[in-house]
């Protein structure tokens, strides 16, 4: 009988310090987010919650920075900033990064996840994919599904129509896109080529590029019209009466982060401007 309840008691034993050694307490998951389409990606994954601390860009969702602290541009971000929130995880553009920051994160031993974009459609599935995987997460091909969806049915344009796109900060800072650009890939998600085939990246806008490419369409990200006094300011700029675009009022404002972010809006971003080309034909 002593035997069997020295037994027994050496069970309960066994098995309390088993409880305790699997009963461990979860670490509080805390995000910091330095990119606004990494943002809208970890909303998706169901991580709003969990994103402590994001940069500037990151404006969709509309209430994020109610709930997550605002630590301005990149380029403005410094260690104390970050470490002051206490994140087990930092999520960030490569290209965004500068080299000083990104070894004073890997000293603190603060976990970094560093992303190359690709602004493509599978440049955003695999930006998806990677952000769920490095949290453990499996349920997420809903969001690449989403994007295809959204993709389906587009309008087919018998003439590609000319797009040019101007990025405005008043009227003394305006540049134009050309290949190689977010924007330049998305006119052609959308069905329509872009006015500017002769360069690479951005260059300043000149009214003899606005003759020479004679646009059937001016897009702008809305602050860029709003920062040119509205529609009317934009029609001012010089040359841009004489192109189709300007004499037609052809001008298309769209969120920036929507029309150039390529993350989980993507196909309403295409959606969205094909429908804007179709409705001004």
């Amino acid at each position: 009988m002593k035997k069997l309840i020295a037994l027994t008691l050496l069970t309960l034993v066994f098995i309390s310090c088993n409880q305790k050694k699997t009963e461990q307490p979860q670490i509080e998951e805390r995000i910091i987010s330095l990119n606004g389409t990494i943002t809208e990606i970890l909303v998706e994954l169901g991580k709003k919650d969990n994103i402590v601390g994001v940069d500037v860009t990151s404006t969709y969702p509309e209430d994020i920075k109610k709930t997550a602290t605002d630590l301005n541009h990149t380029s403005k971000i410094s260690i104390e900033s970050l470490m002051s929130l206490k994140p087990t995880t930092i999520f960030a553009i490569t290209k965004d990064i500068n080299e000083d920051l990104k070894n004073q994160i890997a000293n603190s031993g603060i976990k970094l996840e560093l992303i190359d974009q690709k602004y493509t459609v599978q440049g955003t599935k695999d930006l998806v994919k990677q952000i769920a995987t490095s949290l453990n997460i499996t349920d997420y091909e809903h969001i690449s599904a989403n994007i295809q969806k959204d993709m389906e049915n587009l309008h087919q344009f018998e003439v590609a129509p000319k797009v040019l796109f101007i990025y405005a900060r008043g009227a003394s800072m305006l540049m134009v896109a050309g290949d190689e650009t977010p924007v330049n890939n998305i006119i052609q998600l959308a069905g329509g080529q872009n006015a500017i085939t002769e360069f690479k990246g951005y260059k300043p806008l000149t009214p003899e590029s606005l003759l020479n490419t004679n646009p059937d369409y001016i897009l702008m990200f809305t602050s860029g019209i709003q920062s040119m006094g509205g529609v009317d300011g934009v029609l001012k700029i010089e040359g841009i009466d004489k192109t189709n675009a300007g004499k037609n009022k052809n001008i298309i404002a769209m969120d920036g982060q929507l029309l150039s972010g390529y993350g989980p809006r993507l196909g309403q971003a295409t959606k969205e401007l094909n429908t804007l080309f179709a409705k001004q034909q």
